[in-house]
């Protein structure tokens, strides 16, 4: 039964209700393109345009998180999460994750301590279908044992996966510390005997006591009419009925003892933390705590200056707010075996020589300029809008993300001096290290295995409810907003220009087309990995910390390289290109950092090429392709060390150059004006000789092979099965076989190897497959993490759905819904300006047009199920697959 056929109400009804939402609002300021409201039920509403690209997100935000878990089962909200998308009455898991895929399959969901939020980013014409989805979830879930059964397997595969990672266990030791006593001890993960523990049952009382409308928040942002979407949110939402929330835990800190652990990583490099609690988002001192983390993070800071001195690789601080409380922790990374002691003293001597006397006054002013341009770009992006604003709402208790910046502009000197005297208590501070831990080299394993019976086949075919089936049934290549202007200047730089007009910012992205495989001297290996952090060290013109303050002063976000850009407020356009130009043209390149740095990078390079995922990786290349490839190139201690600085200007003379270089222009700004200020300064830029190679030569079809990689330091393998293919991006079958691999792998849950992996088995968190083909030769590999017990069994049943591809056509129904999730993908990619311009750059570089995904929309629609067929018998090599693990021995 549908529903939400229960929940319409007459219009005079709304009128009621719309006119009793803005009586409640009374008092408050207009804000252009906002419109809020609560309905009589209790939910909160926030509707926010945005016109950036004819999209939209919606985010629902339940007021319960870890927090509210009951006791001796820290995950109880996540698991409710991941239920979430196992089936509601009315709704089944089937219809969601079908639904799911035709507008565009990017959902997504996250738990936190106070919070759980639903995300969905869609087609405008697809809002109502979203908000369809969201009501009917607040309005019940099914949660059955069976489901639970099947899920309780993802979820502990994604336990698995953070347990896995050394990072994340530093983090949840931090908080163990630092937050004993309270459910900040531990975060929504959860643990795998708890979910063990857990029943279906438990996890649908949950449900029906935390998630009501009045326990809610619902934020829609993008290109929408917000009056039309307040009446449909109000005619699918409005009959939901309000409940008695439960009583909410009270926090009592404890005092915080100074403390140090080690833990080992398969990281090459070693990282030192120091670690304090600070407030929380309740915290009147919190926006001074912002700036204070700006500051300690800026790169004319002392912590930064450790690298620039060639003690450290990386350096920085960072402010993790949580409702109640925070961690504030300095981090500095440096090669293993390097002194982690000393590096922690003068960490600690930085951290206390501002606890005494304070930070530099223009670092807070560039620290503010830095949150003005923060603040302006949240607009550039319709999801992270979104996401800004409930975390603004829903979190930090704001009526918006700029009230966020007010109380930062009116944040003093006095003030971050205050909370750095007061809350940087270094003898409260924990100090953690992460060190690397040695692996075994790759080992032969055992292969695939023999055969099983596994039940495949296609991904589940459900009819759809009413309000999603026409969604379903509109399958037509959808109009793009975009259109460049393009021009060549005259030393050959290929302008792109996109006027942009939801904010006040602009942003240049520019990429050299360069392969340092086919461009790097024989004997050179690893010049490109020493000219990288040189080029961080200033200009001709200004010295390192000279040309920071040039950036900080007009709050400019800048990076130099192969691939550049410069983020800045459009009255700084012409500042800011003058200044990426200077770097990226007439770097400096100092002699002396050159001596500081190239121990350390040489260092690092024999760490990494002993470690874990660096081992994997090259032992992943060596079986697709044959020796002397150029791609087992690699650099080693030893061919760091020998380079030159003339070796350095000699490989950026060769590699930095106009006739390979694609420049975006994105933002507030008309294209004669970009086109101005970019000749203006990157016009006298020359190319010197022959353009050098840049492509890699075509490959041999690969050998099967199965090889492991041991890493202590996991309790998950991770698997990677890929073969070459002698595949060009510009043969046409390149768009059959990105339509079959959508078949295969294209969206969470409505696709073959997540149904037969995660849904139906709960062997793996998430599977992808993905078809990587460059202008002469490509890779077809697919990814997943499980227990060393499943790695052969998942692996079978890929190898297994590869060849049903090739030996049956995929049914119709299936093949309209991956249709339809490629169309929608397309202006999902517009919106965001970063995304934008990133797919320009990356279609310069493969000689495509840049209208490429409208062509490619009109390539899929007419391309067929016996098409799909042929193309995966020609390519596709299952037989081929080889298959690295990382991790425990697999079986």
């Amino acid at each position: 039964m549908d529903r939400m056929a229960k929940c319409r109400i007459p219009f005079i009804a709304f009128l009621i209700v719309f006119v009793s939402s803005l009586v409640a609002a009374a008092g408050a300021a207009p804000e252009k393109g906002v419109l809020r409201a609560t309905l009589p039920n209790g939910l909160r509403v926030v509707i926010v345009r945005n016109t950036l690209a004819p999209v939209v997100s919606t985010s629902v935000n339940y007021l319960v998180g870890s927090d509210e878990a009951p006791a001796g089962f820290p995950g109880m909200a996540h698991a409710q999460e991941h239920m979430m998308f196992r089936g509601s009455p009315g709704l089944t898991a089937d219809q969601l994750a079908n639904v799911g895929s035709v507008m565009g399959g990017q959902f997504n969901a996250n738990t936190r301590e106070s919070l759980t939020q639903y995300l969905y980013t869609v087609p405008a014409e697809d809002l109502d279908i979203a908000l369809h989805i969201e009501a009917v979830r607040m309005a019940g879930v099914s949660d059955t044992q069976e489901a639970w059964d099947k899920e309780r397997g993802a979820i502990e595969q994604e336990v698995a996966q953070d347990l896995s990672n050394p990072g994340y266990k530093l983090y949840e030791k931090l908080r163990a510390k630092m937050f004993v006593g309270t459910t900040y001890e531990h975060d929504a993960l959860g643990t795998r005997p708890s979910f063990d523990k857990t029943t279906a049952a438990m996890l649908k009382e949950f449900h029906d006591k935390w998630y009501a409308p009045n326990n809610a928040i619902l934020i829609v942002v993008g290109d929408l009419d917000p009056k039309a979407v307040l009446a449909k949110v109000e005619e699918l939402f409005g009959l939901l009925k309000a409940k008695k929330i439960p009583a909410r835990p009270t926090f009592a800190f404890g005092r915080v003892r100074a403390e140090s652990f080690r833990i080992d990583t398969d990281s090459p490099h070693e990282t030192q933390v120091v670690a304090v609690r600070l407030p929380g988002l309740d915290s009147r001192d919190f926006p001074a705590l912002e700036v204070l983390s700006d500051v300690l993070g800026s790169r004319r800071f002392d912590l930064y200056g450790m690298v620039a001195d060639g003690k450290a690789l990386a350096a920085d601080f960072s402010l993790d707010p949580l409702p109640r409380a925070g961690l504030g922790y300095a981090e500095v990374s440096f090669p293993a075996g390097g002194d982690a002691q000393a590096i922690e003293r003068e960490m600690r001597a930085i951290l206390a020589k501002v606890a005494k006397g304070g930070v530099p006054a223009e670092l807070v002013e560039a620290a503010k300029l830095q949150e003005r341009l923060s603040a302006a770009q949240q607009k550039d992006s319709i999801d992270e809008l979104a996401s800004v604003w409930s975390d603004a709402v829903v979190l930090y208790g704001l009526r918006s993300p700029d009230d966020d910046l007010r109380r930062i502009e009116k944040v003093t000197v006095a003030d971050v001096n205050r909370v750095a005297r007061k809350y940087l208590r270094l003898d409260r501070a924990t100090s953690a290290l992460l060190v690397p831990r040695g692996s075994g080299k790759p080992v032969a394993s055992s292969g695939f295995g023999g055969q099983e019976t596994i039940a495949l086949g296609e991904a589940k075919s459900a009819q759809l409810p009413d309000w999603a089936a026409a969604a379903l049934s509109r399958l037509a290549v959808p109009a793009s907003t975009l259109h460049p202007t393009v021009t060549t200047l005259a030393n050959g730089i290929t302008l792109i220009v996109q006027p942009e007009d939801v904010s006040d910012t602009v942003a240049v992205y520019g990429h050299i087309r360069n392969r340092p495989q086919t461009e790097t001297p024989p004997g050179k290996d690893g010049v490109d990995l020493l000219l990288n952090p040189l080029l961080n060290f200033g200009t001709e013109h200004l010295d390192r910390l000279a040309f920071q303050k040039a950036l900080d002063d007009i709050g400019a976000n800048e990076r130099a390289g192969t691939d550049f850009s410069i983020e800045m407020l459009s009255q700084d356009f012409d500042r800011g290109v003058e200044l990426l130009a200077d770097n990226e043209l007439r770097p400096a390149l100092p002699e002396q950092a050159l001596a500081l740095i190239k121990p350390q990078i040489a260092r690092s390079v024999a760490a990494r090429n002993g470690s874990p995922g660096y081992l994997a990786q090259h032992a992943l290349r060596q079986a697709l392709f044959p020796a002397g490839d150029p791609s087992l190139r690699d650099a080693t201690e030893e061919s760091v060390a020998a380079l030159t600085l003339d070796d350095l200007r000699s490989y950026y003379r060769e590699v930095f150059r106009p006739d390979l270089t694609s420049i975006v222009v994105i933002g507030n700004i008309t294209p004669e004006k970009a086109r101005t200020v970019v000749e203006k300064y990157f016009g006298t830029w020359t190319a010197v000789g022959p353009k050098p190679n840049t492509d890699l030569p075509s490959t041999p079809p690969n050998k099967a092979a199965a090889l492991a990689v041991p890493d202590a330091s996991r309790v998950q393998d991770d698997v990677t099965l890929a073969y070459n293919l002698d595949l060009e991006r510009s043969d046409p079958d390149y768009y059959t076989l990105a339509l079959g691999n959508a078949v295969l792998g294209g969206s969470f849950y409505a696709t073959r190897l997540s149904n037969d992996l995660r849904k139906n088995a709960g062997l793996v968190y998430s599977v992808g497959a993905n078809l990587e083909v460059g202008r002469v030769r490509g890779v077809y590999f697919v990814n997943y993490a499980c227990d060393p017990e499943n790695v052969t069994k998942a692996a079978r049943i890929v190898a297994q759905e590869i060849k049903t591809m090739q030996t049956a056509p995929v049914g119709a129904d299936e093949l309209l819904r991956v249709k339809a999730l490629l169309l929608r993908q397309i202006p999902l990619g517009e919106s965001s300006m970063d995304a934008i311009a990133n797919g320009f750059l990356d279609r310069q570089e493969l000689d495509l047009p840049l209208n490429e995904p409208t062509l490619a929309a009109a390539r899929y629609i007419a391309l067929g199920p016996a098409d799909i067929q042929a193309a995966f018998a020609k390519w596709m090599r299952p037989d081929d697959l080889v298959r690295v693990t990382l991790g425990p021995s697999p079986r």
